[in-house]
């Protein structure tokens, strides 16, 4: 049977020292740590210097190669409704516009877990037909459980008002 769990947050955090506040740094779970990548992705669209900073909080040991900037960069210019649609309250027809206090959803399957230290988790767009995946790594010695891979940033279906078929 697949895990769910919820998280809800009043606004995105501007700087790593409001990231470490949430309680959800706690980062024990990769249930909490995949609710706060998407979370600090948000802020990408402002201001990428700092999503690229808060991201790094969450990768632990791993900072973000350029290589990884470049990946980020590559899905989300022009296309930034795609991390908005993981959240409560977005629609194609809305233009992924999220519900505040912003709530996610966070899953997990009986394959997520390879590995007593990986974990694959799923989230589900409102602009996609299936989950998307997410990739974390834990840190032994800590019990951290830390970013390692958006794999869910591919194409989704464009907001309603920017698709010439609609």
């Amino acid at each position: 049977m697949n895990k769910q769990e919820t998280f809800t947050f009043d606004k995105v955090p501007q700087s790593v020292a409001e990231l470490q506040s949430l309680s959800e740094y706690s980062l024990d779970t990769p249930f909490k740590t995949a609710a706060l990548a998407m979370l600090v992705l948000l802020r990408w669209e402002s201001d990428p210097e700092g999503a690229y900073q808060l991201i790094d909080a969450l990768r632990g040991p791993d900072p973000l190669s350029n290589y990884g900037k470049s990946f980020i960069k590559e899905r989300l210019t022009g296309k930034t409704y795609k991390v908005k649609s993981f959240f409560a309250g977005a629609t194609v027809e809305n233009g992924y516009t999220p519900t505040m206090p912003l709530t996610i959803t966070v899953s997990d399957n009986p394959y997520s877990y390879p590995d007593p230290n990986w974990a694959t988790l799923y989230l589900k767009s409102a602009g996609a037909d299936t989950v998307r995946p997410i990739k974390f790594r834990k840190k032994p010695s800590t019990g951290q459980w830390f970013l390692n891979d958006y794999q869910n940033l591919s194409d989704i279906r464009v907001p309603a008002a920017d698709d010439p078929w609609a």
